[in-house]
């Protein structure tokens, strides 16, 4: 018998961004990887930590994603950490960089996932920096929450 080959979900998110951004905008951004590094994001093995995007010569660039070194690979291998840039068309490119000018704004990553097609894909957002106060309020939000889930649950 033939194994099914049903492709496997991926969909890593940055759970520190929502804590410490405002998001305001996302996009869906394809990424440019090597071979070893798709498989590697196949099997999970991706962190966000200090993770962000920066514009250089007019292309977006995500600097920081830790995408784990494959453990089948040979000398071949992926070099765990470096730039990797991301593809979006030029309208949406200018667009970002015109909103990056006000202040205090960013592009940080926010999730990791392969499409329909079998594409790795990086979902992106326009965000601004949580006040100590902004936090705590969401903080607070979280844990009323739980308490309603916990309460309706009886």
């Amino acid at each position: 018998m033939a194994k099914s080959t049903k492709p496997k979900i991926v969909n890593i998110s940055n759970k520190q961004a929502y804590f410490h951004y405002a998001i305001e905008t996302t996009y869906v951004a394809g990424v440019v990887l090597l071979g070893t590094e798709v498989k590697s994001i196949r099997e999970g093995k991706v962190s966000f930590n200090d993770s962000f995007c920066l514009f250089d010569k007019g292309e977006l660039w995500v600097r920081g994603l830790y995408i784990a070194a494959y453990r089948l690979g040979t000398t071949n291998n992926h070099i765990a950490v470096y730039d990797r840039k991301l593809l979006l068309h030029k309208k949406e490119l200018k667009k970002i960089q015109t909103i990056l000018k006000e202040k205090g704004l960013t592009v940080i990553p926010l999730r990791v996932f392969i499409n329909d097609r079998g594409l790795v894909k990086i979902e992106i957002g326009i965000a601004k920096g949580k006040k100590l106060y902004d936090k705590r309020e969401t903080i607070k939000q979280r844990d009323n929450d739980k308490d309603l889930k916990r309460y309706l649950k009886m």
